[in-house]
């Protein structure tokens, strides 16, 4: 069941490197040595792109950004690897680009969470396009939802803003990276639902991306913004931002281990942030290989579970089988959520 009490995103992933190379032997025949010569060096052989359909700054351009240098310093991919961001509608714009323009591209990648479901399902700035128009490679991560203030706010907990909002929903302006009805939204109205507010009232402005909706927030445009835990991580500790509530089960450790969840405060809001990359829908059976091995390869490392703690991210992986299969059950609790919200299509 997938309800306003525990909206559970999870991802999950694919990825493992295949290993085309041949060992020659002194005891092969010289035929056998000539057709080691026709073989191919295989994919890829040219640069890869990683793109994350957002302006820089949010989960997906700090997921891309991780995924390639971490791909980069481990030496899983051998080819350059750069990362693209294509902002608009909340990832919908770029979606509708890979969906039609490049399905058979093997060597642009695309960083995604939940809104790759919800813009397909939503009412309001619909996507024809979704999951099913992509290859799914791999889960890479989880995070959380984080409801966010400027230091210098008059509120200083979660229920002083709710309060605020329940005696005029629309005197606050919320605001997130990510369209009405998409994550950020979701992240920002839940705590108020809960609280016996009709989220529909609530004002909320979408930005193309964390970032932008952190500059809306220090500059004034916004009184709160709802976000990933992660995006405001160095904002945090800079001072720049105090962070209300954090949409876990229980507090989390490090720069967060002093904000309390939504739960603590008497708000059942749980909301988990799964992050993953997917392939184009044509994607070649050798590419598909190729990631799920190098992609397997990636999150045992070192180096990304290293690079996960840093962000403040946790590590859940999932294989590409996997991750289909729990995509299609997600599309259905999805759309059981956007229909509680009167926002399906």
């Amino acid at each position: 069941m997938f309800t306003f009490k525990k909206i559970s995103a999870v991802m999950f992933a694919g990825a493992l490197a295949l290993s085309l190379g041949a060992c020659s032997s002194s005891k092969e025949t010289a035929g056998s040595n000539s057709s080691k010569k026709e073989e191919s060096t295989g994919y890829p052989t040219k640069a890869i792109s990683v793109v994350a359909p957002s302006g820089a700054g949010g989960g997906w351009d700090l997921t891309a950004r991780s995924f390639t240098k971490i791909l980069s310093e481990t030496k899983l991919v051998n080819q350059p690897l750069t990362v693209e961001n294509k902002p608009g509608g909340g990832g919908a714009v770029f979606m509708a680009e890979y969906a039609t323009q490049q399905a058979e591209n093997n060597d642009m990648l695309l960083v995604n969470s939940p809104p790759i479901i919800i813009n397909n399902l939503k009412k309001e700035g619909n996507s024809p396009y979704g999951y099913k128009n992509t290859t799914p490679l791999a889960q890479l991560t989880k995070d959380y939802g984080a409801i966010v203030v400027k230091t210098d706010s008059k509120f200083k907990d979660l229920k002083s803003v709710l309060d605020e909002v329940k005696k005029n929903p629309s005197k606050l302006t919320f605001a997130g990276g990510s369209a009405p009805g998409s994550m950020d939204h979701l992240i920002s109205i839940l705590p108020a639902y809960k609280y016996g507010v009709d989220p529909t009232k609530i004002k909320y402005v979408s930005y193309d991306g964390g970032g932008e909706a952190i500059t809306a927030l220090l500059g004034g445009n916004a009184d709160v913004i709802g976000t990933d835990a992660s995006s405001v991580k160095e904002f945090l500790k800079a001072g720049k931002v105090r962070v209300l509530a954090i949409t876990a089960s229980e507090r989390l450790s490090g720069d967060f281990k002093d904000v309390p969840t939504a739960k603590e405060q008497g708000i059942d809001a749980e909301f988990t942030i799964w992050r993953g990359v997917f392939g184009p829908e044509k994607m070649s059976k050798e590419a598909l290989v190729f990631w799920e091995k190098t992609i397997d390869k990636l999150v045992q490392s070192p180096e990304w579970k290293k690079e996960v703690e840093t962000q403040g991210w946790e590590l859940e992986y999932k294989n590409s089988s996997d991750f289909k299969t729990f995509l299609d059950e997600q599309e259905k609790q999805v759309q059981q959520l956007l229909t509680a919200l009167g926002m399906q299509k």
